[in-house]
C-alpha cells in the first residue's frame, strides 16, 4: 500500500465518508473472523501508525524496502518479498485498499470455495472476475468476439471476463512455482457485474461515484 498515488493523491489514507479509504477493506476482513493476521507492506509511516492504531496485533506491517519502491515495480516482485517474510506455508487472500464495497459475505464465499478446490486437487489459486457481454475489437479495430454483418444482440454475446483485482486466493507454494498469484489451472471467481461490490477506485470518476454510494449508504447495491 503506497503512501500516495499518482491519479489520486493520498488515495490509500484519504477520508471517504468519517474515515480513510483502507479502513474500510480491512474493517471487511477483520469482520469474517477467516485470517490470522492483516500484512500490510507499505512505504508509508502515517499508513504504518493509523493501521497499529486500529488493529493492533492483528496487524502484520513489512516495511517495502528501497528496491520495492516505486510506481514501475511489479506486483509479483513484493507478493514475493512478502511470502518470504511470512512463510511459503501459508495460503494467501490478496486484496487492495481500492476495494471499499467487497462483503464480508463474499470473501467468505471465495475462501471456502478456494478451500473445496484445494482439498480436490483442483486448484492451488482463484481469482475474481467480472462477467460482461459487450462488442470487443483489437488495435486495428478488428472484432475480437463478434460477427458485424450479424450484428448479434449483445445479450447473446459469448460472456467475457475480466479481472477485477478484487481478490486473489494462492497458495505460498503455487506462488513460488508458477512466480504469480495466478498459478496453473487457476480458477475464477465470478461476481456479479450489476452490483458495485467489484468497484474498484483507479481513477477520479471512481472515487467520486464510491463518494456518492458510501455517503448514501448505499454500500452494495
Amino acid at each position: 500500500m503506497k503512501g500516495n498515488s499518482e491519479r489520486i493523491p493520498n488515495k490509500n489514507i484519504k477520508i471517504i465518508n468519517g474515515k480513510p479509504l483502507f479502513f474500510y477493506i480491512a474493517d471487511t476482513l477483520k469482520k469474517t473472523n477467516l485470517f490470522e493476521s492483516l500484512v500490510i507492506n507499505t512505504d508509508s509511516s502515517e499508513i504504518i501508525s493509523m493501521a497499529n492504531e486500529r488493529y493492533n496485533n492483528w496487524v502484520n506491517i513489512i516495511q517495502r524496502p528501497k528496491n520495492l519502491l516505486g510506481d514501475d515495480v511489479s506486483m509479483n516482485s513484493i507478493i514475493e518479498h512478502d511470502i518470504k517474510k511470512i512463510g511459503l506455508s501459508n495460503n494467501f487472500f490478496q486484496t487492495h485498499s481500492t476495494n471499499p464495497f467487497l462483503k464480508d459475505s463474499t470473501i467468505k464465499k471465495a475462501v471456502k470455495n478456494f478451500y473445496d478446490l484445494k482439498e480436490k486437487n483442483e486448484t492451488q489459486s482463484i481469482f475474481s472476475v467480472t462477467p460482461f457481454k459487450k462488442r470487443l475489437y483489437n488495435s486495428n479495430m478488428e472484432p475480437l468476439n463478434h460477427d458485424p454483418n450479424i450484428l448479434e444482440k449483445t445479450q447473446n454475446l459469448k460472456l467475457i471476463y475480466e479481472e477485477n483485482s478484487n481478490f486473489y486466493i494462492f497458495s505460498g507454494s503455487s506462488f513460488k512455482e508458477n512466480n504469480h498469484r495466478i498459478g496453473k489451472n487457476s480458477k475464477a471467481f465470478i461476481m456479479n457485474p450489476e452490483s458495485f461490490e467489484s468497484l474498484d477506485i483507479d481513477e477520479k470518476i471512481d472515487w467520486e461515484l464510491a463518494e456518492i454510494l458510501i455517503n448514501k449508504k448505499k454500500y452494495y447495491d
